[in-house]
């Protein structure tokens, strides 16, 4: 079974920090993918500033070298109505190129992501006949993408003893 690894790095962040509490190992994440077959590709979405500070450096070279190949997109500043800014930058359109331009290359996607946008292209990689895990957690995913995961949906935080990050 070939697999291939996509991380929505916005969504992967938000869900550590704002659900889960604790942090995930980027390498354990990517042997915890190929612990399901032969991992072909492992991407990592990742927004970045403009010029890249050094902490933001450090960790996106730590990804390279465990074997992620990086998609980056500069952020955006959007200024809001009540004068605050908003920082943004939208990877959704990148990930599903990229799934459906590597689709011969494996058998089975695992997608980081909870985000609801991503209901229609699990459902073409199902009439395409490949095999999808979901990985998010529960009150971070999107009831479409429960829905179309079905019993292929894991949920992170049963997975902490694997994937947590010990500092």
């Amino acid at each position: 079974m070939r697999v291939s690894l996509f991380v929505d790095g916005a969504n992967y962040y938000y869900m550590q920090r704002d659900k889960l509490k604790w942090n995930i190992d980027a390498q354990k994440l990517r042997d915890w993918a190929a612990s399901k077959g032969e991992l072909v590709d492992a991407f990592y979405y990742i927004g970045k500033s403009a010029p890249s500070d050094l902490r933001e450096q450090k960790y996106l070279d730590m990804l390279a070298y465990s074997g992620y190949s990086l998609v980056t997109k500069e952020i955006k500043e959007i200024l809001q109505d009540d004068g605050s800014i908003t920082r943004k930058a939208n990877l959704d359109i990148e990930i599903v190129l990229d799934m459906f331009n590597t689709i011969d290359n494996y058998d089975m996607a695992i997608l980081v992501s909870g985000d609801g946008d991503f209901e229609r292209p699990l459902q073409l990689l199902r009439a395409r006949g490949k095999k999808f895990i979901v990985l998010s957690t529960a009150g971070f995913v999107a009831s479409e993408i429960r829905m179309v995961a079905g019993m292929h949906f894991v949920d992170v935080a049963n997975l902490r003893e694997e994937l947590e990050r010990i500092t």
